[in-house]
């Protein structure tokens, strides 16, 4: 099990063991859990002395975004942007914190690119106390998150600036991508926005009416990336339908001129085949017969695309 701590007394900010954390007095301590294993579950229930329902809430394998009110405190669990390999369909990494006054615990099991942000104004004396700490976390996720969803947008917005009949078929798999894309972070943005609200509205000392205000912004920004995100989703659906139409147009073009040739080919088939017989047929001893035919060729293929071009038939 790894992690850090930090702790907050007087203006000072010390970086004390995760053991020696939990004696340590101040207006923040900060104790991080970087783990995968059940060493977590052990320490937060033996040394850390924390409920069965919250250690659970900490160390969950699945989690979504949540705030829920537990005695003078709180159980969050964000999601933001992480450096590792992430899949489609669970695009954030969680972080799961336990909040109270004097004291946050946080779990993850990824890397979280806004702890790292978090960590250094912490180091800087920029956070003093639980609330500034979760405010914090809750505006790095959101502020990081914000250009993603923006350039899921743009993306979409090229594609659609590129639908020809050429590039439609290279559109397609790219298309597909940013749609996937939109659903897996709105998946859990959406609830986000809403534990970022209920987080806001919760009673306590150790959040002040300033934590109140950011974590309001920070759900704001999540209620809009989310809407942004719906938006692009259904862009996505009716761009990759105008896609399979055109699709289907170029297939039936291509069928029609097919179609066509064949139709002006048919009637010379016909015509070749008849005096082509090993039988005796008129003509067949004159010099002049093969330029008749070959004439009678020629006339016919161009009455019949001359009769096609005048009812429209071939694509435009």
């Amino acid at each position: 099990m790894s992690g850090f701590a930090y702790a907050v007394h007087g203006g000072k900010v010390s970086q004390p063991s995760i053991k020696e954390a939990i004696e340590v007095p101040g207006e923040l301590v900060w104790i991080h859990l970087i783990t995968n294993n059940d060493h977590a579950q052990a320490w937060l229930s033996g040394e850390a002395k924390l409920s069965p329902y919250i250690v659970e809430a900490l160390t969950a394998a699945e989690t979504r975004p949540r705030c829920d009110a537990v005695g003078d405190g709180a159980v969050i669990n964000l999601r933001g942007l992480s450096s590792d390999q992430m899949i489609a369909s669970d695009p954030l990494a969680s972080i799961r914190m336990y909040a109270l006054s004097g004291c946050v615990f946080s779990v993850t099991r990824r890397a979280l690119n806004a702890l790292e942000l978090v960590k250094r104004q912490v180091e800087a004396g920029e956070i003093l106390d639980p609330g500034d700490l979760i405010a914090a976390l809750a505006q790095e996720i959101t502020e990081e998150l914000d250009p993603v969803v923006a350039e899921l947008g743009d993306t979409l917005d090229d594609c659609e600036e590129r639908i020809t009949g050429h590039s439609a078929f290279d559109l397609r798999r790219q298309v597909n991508e940013t749609r996937s894309r939109a659903i897996g972070y709105r998946r859990f943005l959406t609830p986000q926005r809403a534990a970022l609200e209920k987080l806001a509205l919760l009673p306590g000392d150790w959040l002040r009416d300033d934590d109140r205000l950011h974590l309001t912004s920070a759900a704001d920004r999540a209620a809009r990336m989310a809407e942004e995100l719906e938006a692009i989703r259904e862009r996505a659906a009716l761009t990759h339908e105008t896609l399979t139409d055109l699709r289907s147009e170029q297939i039936d073009q291509r069928s029609l001129i097919i179609a066509v040739a064949a139709m002006v080919f048919l009637p010379l088939t016909f015509l070749t085949g008849l005096f082509g017989m090993n039988v005796p047929l008129p003509f067949t001893h004159s010099p002049e017969a093969f330029w008749w035919i070959t004439g009678a060729c020629f006339a016919m293929s161009a009455a019949i695309t001359a009769y096609f071009i005048k009812r429209h038939w071939f694509p435009r």
